[in-house]
């Protein structure tokens, strides 16, 4: 079987609304979903929505709904956004479907059967705000703890836990054996000096029907539901379970466990795209869980940053937002798609600023990209009736080189040098324009041939444009391609190979890629 390109989102937690760093790690994962598809490879690209623990129970509470139905409200809007955002998701998980519950449930009683977990008393402190437990070494100089954990109580409770000691020193050898494991490189020497500088603590993978009923019951203790973080983890192989991988079901040799009627080869991930935030969960805790179920680890972690507004952290509280659907509505999906990849490379925090939206928006999409393609064909419509000329090569060398560099970047996944190496090829092609003065070259009959030339190496520069842009700016890309009367969708990168835009092609009407705004 043909094993796909699997690539995750993190599953975002139903406690509010969608916004801009939700928006973010989507458009990462689906431009790379659509480079790799354009790349001739098959791809499958999981999100969706973590539903159950406390603070979902707590907001649920004071809606005065059922957790259930506080759920399926948020994730109607949830949905709604991922349409928003036009994302080539394969599926969406919801952690509230059968098909997690029951996996989640056999992996539990697999792990537990191999005398993975044991059952011990707690006595502490623990923040229901971050559902974490807190020791004495999270304190504060004077004494208390840090705000952001909300109120903190003492508990003396029962739970399960899961033994991760053990593996402290494997995990540290696999990290620094596979060096792309966790990228960008300062994230795997974060992860690795947590792990050689801490004593790893067992996960406590439980907790007490009695403080909260809103998780998945632990199927050999019915006083028990799921610690959230391990419910959630499971997503990524839950649902390749679904759809019938055989890595994932021979290790847990359930063959009773119910398949969608597709057969995917998809385990192991190739890449689990997160925020940096949740990166020990993914590189300590859920390297472990995958060994102890005896499955093979994702082939890469890729942690981006955190957005900022105005060089301050984005605050509701403050009205420091930046609402991604509001600015979709206004400027279009293409123009957010492009700001947030060319603006942020992923790995460092960013900083959202109005002004710098809008003066990419002019000078890139407006003045550069919208402003080549509209020149290029109206003087092919003015000059030569919309017939493309014959064949000229002035600007191949120039197509190969973006071509070949976004290639390559694609499959680093480094999207914000990729548009940097396709705007290299717009700019040459405007300058281009500059050089020849084709409007110069009209005036004179004698200059026809080489007006004809010029003509050619500007449209079959739109036309493999519209190849190179096609996984950032799916919409742009396509109306080029129907501009230049082509039929189709301009996603398979093999076609940016320079010529083929067939002499005698009649092109069809331009019009404005990217409308001016007066700011």
């Amino acid at each position: 079987m043909n094993k796909r390109f699997y690539i995750t989102t993190a599953i975002d937690y139903v406690n509010g609304q969608p916004h801009l760093g939700h928006a973010y790690e989507k458009i990462i994962a689906d431009v790379i979903a659509r480079a790799r598809r354009s790349m001739g490879q098959e791809v499958f690209f999981l999100t969706g929505l973590d539903e159950h623990g406390q603070k979902v129970q707590r907001a649920a509470q004071a809606e005065k709904k059922n957790p259930q139905e506080y759920c399926d409200a948020l994730a109607a809007d949830w949905l709604a956004f991922a349409k928003k955002l036009e994302l080539t998701n394969d599926d969406f998980v919801r952690t509230t479907d059968p098909r997690h519950k029951e996996f989640v449930q056999a992996i539990l009683s697999k792990l537990n059967d191999a005398g993975h977990f044991y059952k011990a008393t707690y006595m502490g402190f623990y923040s229901a705000k971050e559902e974490t437990f807190l020791t004495e070494k999270d304190r504060l100089p004077d004494g208390k703890f840090d705000a952001s954990y909300g109120d903190v109580v003492e508990l003396k409770e029962d739970n399960y836990y899961f033994k991760l000691g053990a593996q402290q020193q494997w995990l540290i050898d696999y990290i620094e054996a596979n060096p792309d494991f966790i990228t960008p490189t300062y994230r795997r020497n974060e992860v690795l000096g947590f792990l050689k500088n801490n004593t790893l603590e067992d996960l406590c993978i439980s907790r007490p029907l009695a403080r909260l009923n809103w998780g998945i019951p632990i199927p050999f203790d019915p006083n028990f539901v799921t610690y959230v973080w391990f419910d959630a983890l499971v997503n990524y192989i839950s649902i390749a379970a679904a759809h019938g991988d055989e890595t994932i079901l021979s290790a847990l040799g359930n063959s009773k466990f119910k398949t969608q009627n597709s057969k995917l080869d998809l385990w192991p991930a190739d890449i689990h795209v997160i925020g940096k935030d949740i990166l020990k969960f993914h590189a300590v805790y859920w390297p472990v869980m995958l060994k102890a179920m005896g499955l093979p680890l994702p082939k890469q972690i890729l942690v981006h940053g955190w957005w900022q507004k105005d060089g301050a952290k984005i605050s509701k509280s403050t009205g420091n937002v930046v609402d991604p659907i509001a600015v979709i509505n206004e400027w279009g999906l293409d123009a957010f798609r492009f700001y947030v990849l060319r603006e942020l490379d992923i790995g460092p925090d960013g900083n959202w600023t109005d002004a710098g939206f809008r003066s990419r928006y002019q000078a890139e999409l407006a003045n550069g990209l919208g402003n080549l393609v509209n020149r290029s064909l109206s003087m092919l419509k003015r000059y030569r009736n919309g017939i493309v000329p014959a064949k000229s090569n002035e600007l191949s060398a120039d197509a190969a080189k973006a071509a070949d560099e976004t290639r390559a970047l694609f499959k680093q996944s480094q999207l914000q040098s990729a548009l940097q190496s396709i705007w290299g090829l717009v700019n040459r092609a405007n300058q281009y324009v500059d050089q020849t003065a084709p409007f110069k070259l009209a005036k004179d009959p004698a200059q026809a041939q080489r007006l004809d030339e010029v003509l050619y190496n500007l449209a079959e520069a739109c036309r493999v444009l519209a190849v190179l842009l096609w996984p950032f700016l799916p919409e742009t890309a396509t109306k080029i391609y129907a501009q230049l009367g082509l039929t189709g969708s301009p996603d398979k990168l093999d076609a940016a190979t320079w010529g083929g835009l067939p002499p005698g092609q009649v092109i069809g009407e331009p019009a404005p890629l990217f409308p001016r705004k007066e700011v």
